[in-house]
């Protein structure tokens, strides 16, 4: 964590990385933290004291009771998903009395965008993005074409209905009548508003007075660099700046104040939805990564494709987001292979390729370069240090810090919370 900076924690990959349970892991030093970007398209789970906790919305550092949650500007909110997840929380026990808030500059999500999400997808048929369906990018389009609803709107009741009202209509003309009540839909924000009044904060303000005040943040990515709208791959992507750049975006936070930048990298590959996946395995070997893995998504159900690690990915990630160290997770998932691929490169036109493509048809014909290293065929989960972990499963560290140019700080033996290896960066 660095002192009177924001810490961020980020996803380098597809997404599923396991960011929360760092999140989780860092909170009980953390004052605040906070969501930047996205929606409840994301998904973390947290496994604490046997108690498994899903989040989608609402910042993972909640499951430390000391700790402010907020969601910041640039996170596009659903009001009744934001109180399901809340009620879900607190019947597993969790208190978020008085700890959590959302910004008055977040952008609502109704649940007509999440209908045109669905019409937008069957539109695309076979080129489908892949999409949660939650209305997300839907959402980020009202915005950009400044036709949205943000939270503040809801305490001005005569401008909300007017711009509720514009906005649908707009749609109906885009897409037909699909059915949407209005009239019922103003009735339920109305009680909706009321309800979410205690929540809402000018979020700027309350993040910069608290780093005045010295306390620690810690910023929660969601979803990874691979879905950043502008870098990575488009368009089988999310609708927002996944990468360090949406931290700034979407907090109202300057470059200045951040300090540690912590990838998490699954230690294979895995990704949900469309979109190219150039070390994706369809064979048993990728069954059986999903299976011992248990790679299957927490927002949608479905099962994640995977691969072997991809260090063309990770270069790429590394390079745009700057990390300062890495959280590699799931590393016990290998134990059952007697040897490991990891990808170097790509042969694209008969050339060397070590950053990834823009083109996704030039994508589509890489050759991926392998290197294999030898497995280790022992159980890890009872490792806490890095020299209880067996000779080859440190080599296989290793060999991805010497590539990326950056430090392993932490390694993902288990599920649990305590389940986590603390390598230290001076080793």
């Amino acid at each position: 964590m660095s002192d009177n900076k924001v810490s961020v924690v980020l996803g380098t990959q597809w997404g599923d990385e396991g960011k929360g349970k760092l999140v989780d892991i860092l909170a009980k030093d953390t004052d605040v933290c906070v969501r930047c970007q996205g929606g409840n398209n994301a998904g973390h789970t947290i496994v604490v004291g046997g108690v498994k906790y899903a989040f989608h919305m609402l910042p993972s550092g909640l499951v430390n009771k000391e700790c402010i949650s907020v969601i910041g500007s640039g996170v596009v909110v659903h009001v009744p998903s934001f109180f399901k997840e809340l009620e879900d929380l607190q019947t597993q026990g969790l208190d978020c009395d008085g700890r959590l808030f959302i910004s008055d500059r977040c952008h609502l999500v109704f649940d007509f965008h999440q209908i045109v999400d669905g019409l937008k997808e069957g539109e695309l048929g076979r080129g489908s993005i892949g999409t949660t369906k939650k209305g997300i990018g839907p959402a980020y389009s009202s915005k950009a074409s400044r036709s949205g609803i943000r939270v503040h709107h809801l305490y001005h009741p005569a401008e909300f209905e007017k711009r509720l009202r514009t906005i649908v209509a707009a749609r109906y003309r885009r897409y037909g009548d699909f059915g949407y009540d209005v009239e019922e839909e103003l009735k339920r924000y109305q009680k909706l508003a009321e309800r979410l009044r205690p929540f809402v904060i000018d979020s700027v303000e309350f993040l910069h007075k608290e780093l005045r005040a010295g306390k620690r943040i810690l910023v929660e990515g969601a979803n990874a660099l691979m879905l950043d709208l502008d870098f990575g791959t488009y368009p089988y992507v999310t609708s927002s700046n996944t990468g360090v750049g949406g931290v700034c975006t979407g907090l109202g936070i300057p470059p200045s104040k951040i300090g540690s930048v912590i990838g998490v990298a699954k230690a294979y590959t895995t990704r949900v939805g469309g979109g190219p996946f150039p070390s994706e395995l369809l064979d048993d070997v990728g069954q059986k990564l999903r299976d011992v893995g248990a790679e299957y998504g927490v927002t949608t159900g479905r099962p994640r494709r995977c691969g072997w690690l991809d260090l063309v990915v990770l270069r790429y990630s590394t390079m745009i987001n700057g990390y300062t160290s890495i959280n590699l997770t799931k590393l016990d998932v290998l134990d059952v292979f007697d040897e490991i691929k990891v990808a170097v490169s790509y042969t694209i036109n008969g050339k060397e390729v070590t950053s990834f493509p823009a083109d996704l048809d030039d994508l589509a014909t890489a050759t991926v370069n392998y290197v294999t290293l030898p497995g280790w065929k022992q159980n890890i989960s009872k490792c806490r240090n890095f020299a209880e972990l067996p000779e080859n499963c440190q080599k296989y560290v290793r060999f991805i810090e010497k590539d990326i140019g950056v430090p392993v700080q932490w390694i993902g033996v288990g599920a649990g919370r305590e389940e986590m290896v603390a390598v230290g960066l001076a080793e």
